[in-house]
């Protein structure tokens, strides 16, 4: 099986969700279940068979959370040296070279990935891109409407 990278934020919101959903949610819909039962036949029941739907989505749900909690392999960015380069869990301050417009992102784990919050996956362009290179360095990003090159600004441990 093959490791998942996350961050040490990452892994303590999927242990959030994973006790959220086994103290809070399955309940909630055992008991809507059993209250779904007592109104009869179930095969006419559309509140029976909506919460076993439901039901169904949280157990895949936490499989899906617990398989990728005992896969993880969580990254600690601020145990590792500072060597200058970009390294997953690092925050970098890119600079389109053609605009000049500055962007910051945090390289994180698929599941972590929200673009909004400046927060891009390991497995996208501008992360494969920029792995490895280090500040002053320059990169060429393939997007849909060509390449967009971008220096390396800064590299942050935070």
């Amino acid at each position: 099986m093959q490791r998942i990278p996350m961050t040490v934020l990452g892994e303590k919101t999927l242990r959030e969700e994973l006790i959220q959903l086994k103290t809070v949610k399955r309940p909630t819909v055992i008991e809507a279940i059993a209250d779904a039962r007592e109104h009869g036949d179930l095969k006419e029941n559309a509140e029976y068979h909506a919460a076993r739907e439901q039901q169904s989505f949280i157990e895949g749900r936490i499989l899906e959370v617990e398989s990728k909690l005992s896969n993880s392999q969580v990254i600690d960015v601020l145990t590792i040296p500072r060597s200058g380069k970009v390294i997953f869990g690092t925050t970098v301050g890119l600079i389109n070279i053609e605009t000049d417009e500055e962007v910051r992102y945090q390289v994180v784990g698929d599941d972590e990935a929200d673009i909004k919050a400046g927060k891009i996956s390991v497995s996208s362009p501008i992360a494969r891109a920029i792995i490895g290179k280090e500040e002053g360095d320059t990169v060429g990003v393939q997007v849909p409407t060509g390449i967009i090159e971008y220096e390396i600004d800064e590299v942050l441990h935070i």
